[in-house]
């Protein structure tokens, strides 16, 4: 990505991509709005990011998978959930040639929200 196609929001991030790549993008948005309604839609790191009383999650498209970025918590405590698709500290990769996990997806973004909302209440009673 060069600096003439970076984009400016989420919806020219996805209309960068072909159409069985934006099919993909556009379930990851879908499963993150439908859990996080709230959640503040911007582009962090020239990807899609959603944050609510702090960061959530970011996705991006890559030449072979799907990243998404719930952070190092949500790994951990998704890991067995997670064992079929390739993880790191904070990263899973969902290949292209499998179904998207739309309801893991949105049980890791309401348990994002969550440790972010209890994180949020811990600071206000400091």
């Amino acid at each position: 990505m060069n600096k003439m196609n970076i984009p400016g929001n989420v919806d020219e991030y996805i209309a960068m991509y072909p159409e069985n790549i934006r099919i993909m993008l556009e379930k990851i948005r879908a499963a993150i709005r439908q859990a996080a309604p709230e959640a503040q839609e911007k582009i962090s790191y020239q990807m899609p990011s959603y944050k609510l009383k702090g960061m959530l999650v970011y996705f991006a498209a890559h030449t072979n998978h799907m990243g998404f970025y719930p952070l190092k918590s949500a790994i951990e405590a998704f890991k067995s959930e997670l064992e079929q698709y390739q993880t790191s500290k904070g990263t899973v990769q969902f290949p292209y040639n499998k179904p998207l996990p739309v309801n893991l997806i949105k049980r890791i973004i309401k348990f994002r929200v969550r440790e972010n909302l209890v994180k949020a209440a811990s600071k206000l009673k400091k």
